[in-house]
């Protein structure tokens, strides 16, 4: 071949000479040596330069090489070395030197085909630049004078559609429309996918119906897509008409499209309806898969038909622990362990299956639930000689348990057992630990618990706070819960209702009304609108006061700002009207409050009960006495003791005496304090007949 590179001329000689000139050229391009390949180009064909232009070698290599080519005598690139060059540039995202290539195709009036323009759309799109692999399809036409087909529609519209530009995919489908170019069913189903993502689930149904206009048969794919969006909507009687119609259309489903509405009927609660569309995949020869069992077992399990799901795992062919698992956690809900347990030790382990970290987390969350923190510690055990190492949520579930029961100390020494395996507890189990001591009065313990947990990194959350804020108020600490709130502030964490209701209410105790106050405008500017428990407290001061009016309109300012007052909040101004001898106010504001869906109770009564009498009304709130037996409201001994004592101050001791009687012959208790009203008021009228 001598310096010249195969070309057409020496080509045409013997078998031995191509063979001679195949082998030449392996030689030469086997090492890549760029000056030995310079030297040997002084003629190519367009057919070789393709084939040198397939080769891996380094682009600049092959950009000199093609550039070269072009400069020959005589010769003009082709369409193919075009479109393998340009190939070469978009897998290395080099569109700059396409668009190039490209003005020099068309200098060169070479005819494009849009086999050329899909691959550079394909390229866009895996560069994920689905703006300009649009904008493609208008230079394509205007500037290169090819017309785009259906084929680069569909190629820019699933890189719309995959490449998180969905909603720009029907202004470009509706733009095909427009251009008179036909859609097919994959343009259809792409279209649908991307409204569907951006929760367009109607305009994709509708556009199922327009699909024949074009002459488009929905396929199992277009079904899929709408049945699965309308199913995450929770709106699955649609996706089932959509089934039905499916299979109406000799369309095939797979055991995806069932699950996807077996777990919208799941989601929904309705179980019954979900058990009979797994019946029907059977009946229709569909063979459910774990996550068709997986999903019912779940709702069952969810709804409490527990013994339901223990029938239904009996008929799963392939059962798996996550199964098993879910028919534990379901028992461990419905507080029947000894059930939990069988299915591990009665069911589980005889058929081979080995437990997991789950299955003995669930077992140990039931066992701390009842209160068996023994047998739990035992479980635990179990779970190391099975080769199980008991992870942090295993720990926490102890350490909860023994807060709850009040066992500090054995909380303590879980939180040492987890700190000697390097564990650190997360922030659910130092909740527990720093609300437990809060609740028996060992705030100190709870500060230095807070202290660790922020040493070891683990960041408080907004319980965590509200739990030391509670017990700081409790300790009667306030202007410390104050400095936790504010700390709690500047960390970052935003305080809730709890928080301020826990602080302003201390306040209010503690009769520091400007503080108090202070708090309640702080919650008001952080946008934690006031609720019923904070109106409640400041109704409460108002009335200890003897600010009664101003409580009144304290609580028609709560009804115009929508925060719906409950039987407290019309108690504690019922008390105060009858405190301050506005009874008449009261029981009007009692016939106010039925007419707004309260049902008055015990607490309600004895206000009413204690003004009517305070009033000299005695025979009154002994009607009301009688009003409470009708209406099925239970007297309690404060009743009967207020009775009691102004019988007594009104010397009418035979009816104090009857009233006694019939108190305990309905189940009243006397307490310390109604013998005391009675043998006072006994000595006083002993030492007055005695006097006289």
């Amino acid at each position: 071949c001598n310096n010249n590179v195969c070309s057409s001329s020496s080509s045409s000689g013997s078998d031995s000479s191509g063979l001679q000139c195949e082998n030449e050229w392996e030689k030469l391009l086997k090492p890549f040596d760029l000056e030995e390949l310079r030297n040997s180009l002084n003629r190519i064909t367009p057919l070789q330069l393709c084939k040198i232009l397939a080769l891996p070698l380094q682009v600049n290599t092959l950009l000199e090489i093609f550039n070269r080519a072009g400069k020959q005598v005589g010769y003009s690139h082709s369409f193919d070395a075009y479109y393998v060059m340009i190939d070469k540039l978009g897998a290395l995202g080099l569109f700059k030197i396409i668009d190039e290539l490209l003005l020099q195709m068309k200098k060169e009036e070479i005819v494009f085909k849009e086999d050329l323009f899909i691959m550079i759309i394909k390229w866009y799109g895996r560069a994920s630049l689905p703006g300009k692999a649009t904008r493609m399809l208008t230079e394509m036409k205007d500037v290169f004078a090819c017309n785009p087909t259906f084929k680069s529609y569909n190629v820019v519209l699933e890189i719309l559609v995959e490449g998180n530009c969905p909603k720009v995919a029907p202004n470009v489908f509706y733009e095909m429309l427009d251009k008179g170019i036909s859609p097919t069913v994959f343009t259809f189903s792409v279209v649908m996918k991307g409204l569907c993502s951006v929760n367009e689930v109607d305009t994709a149904c509708a556009l199922l119906n327009k699909m024949t206009k074009h002459g488009c048969v929905p396929n199992s794919i277009v079904y899929q897509t709408l049945i699965h969006a309308l199913s995450i909507k929770d709106r699955v009687d649609e996706a089932l008409k959509l089934l039905e119609e499916m299979f109406l259309m000799s369309c095939v489903p797979d055991v995806e499209t069932f699950n996807d509405i077996l777990h919208g009927f799941c989601r929904l609660d309705r179980i019954h309806e979900a058990a009979k569309l797994v019946d029907r995949m059977l009946l229709r020869g569909f063979t459910p898969n774990s996550v068709t069992y997986g999903m019912l077992l779940n709702g069952l399990c969810k709804e409490g038909q527990v013994d339901e799901a223990k029938l239904l795992l009996s008929k799963v062919p392939e059962p798996n622990v996550v199964m098993f698992n879910t028919l534990i956690s379901g028992y461990i809900k419905i507080g029947q362990l000894d059930n939990a347990k069988a299915v591990l030790y009665e069911i589980m382990l005889p058929m081979g299956y080995d437990p997991d970290i789950f299955t003995y987390n669930s077992l140990i969350l039931g066992l701390c639930k009842l209160g068996f923190l023994r047998s739990a510690n035992e479980l635990l055990h179990e779970m190391t000689l099975r080769g199980l190492n008991p992870n942090l949520i295993s720990y926490t579930i102890l350490v909860e348990g023994f807060c709850k029961e009040g066992r500090l100390d054995e909380a303590n020494n879980t939180l040492k057992e987890i700190s000697a395996k390097g564990l650190f507890l997360n922030v659910v189990g130092y909740n527990s630990l720093i609300h437990a001591l809060c609740k028996h009065g060992k705030v100190h313990e709870a500060m230095e618990m807070f202290d660790k947990m922020s040493s070891e990194g683990c960041k408080p959350d907004i319980y965590t706070f509200n739990c030391l804020i509670y017990g700081l108020c409790k300790a009667d600490r306030l202007e410390e819960a104050l400095g936790i709130y504010q700390d709690m502030i500047l960390g970052g964490v935003i305080a809730n209702n709890i928080t301020y209701n826990t602080l302003i209410h201390a306040y209010l105790r503690k009769g520091v009304l400007h503080i108090a106050l202070k708090l309640v405008n702080e919650m008001s500017f952080q946008g934690c609108p006031l609720d019923v428990i904070t109106y409640n407290g400041l109704l409460k001061e108002l009335c200890n006061e003897g600010a009664v009016e101003k409580g009144l309109s304290l609580f028609e300012e709560m009804r115009t700002k929508g925060v719906a007052p409950n039987n407290v909040s019309c108690n504690i101004l019922i008390n105060g009207l009858c405190r301050t001898g506005r009874i008449q106010n009261a029981l009007e504001f009692l016939r106010d409050m039925v007419h707004q869906g309260l049902t008055p109770d015990i607490v309600t009564y004895n206000s009413l009960i204690n003004g009517l009498c305070k009033m000299g009304r005695i025979q009154e709130a002994m009607n009301l006495l009688k009003k409470l037996q009708v209406e099925g409201i239970v007297p309690d001994t404060i009743t009967y003791n207020t009775l009691i004592s102004w019988y007594c101050k009104a010397g009418m001791f035979d009816d104090a005496n009857l009233l006694l009687y019939r108190g305990v012959e309905s189940g009243i208790v006397p307490n310390v304090r109604t013998w005391e009203i009675l043998v006072n008021n006994f000595i006083r009228r002993y030492a007055e007949e005695s006097w006289i």
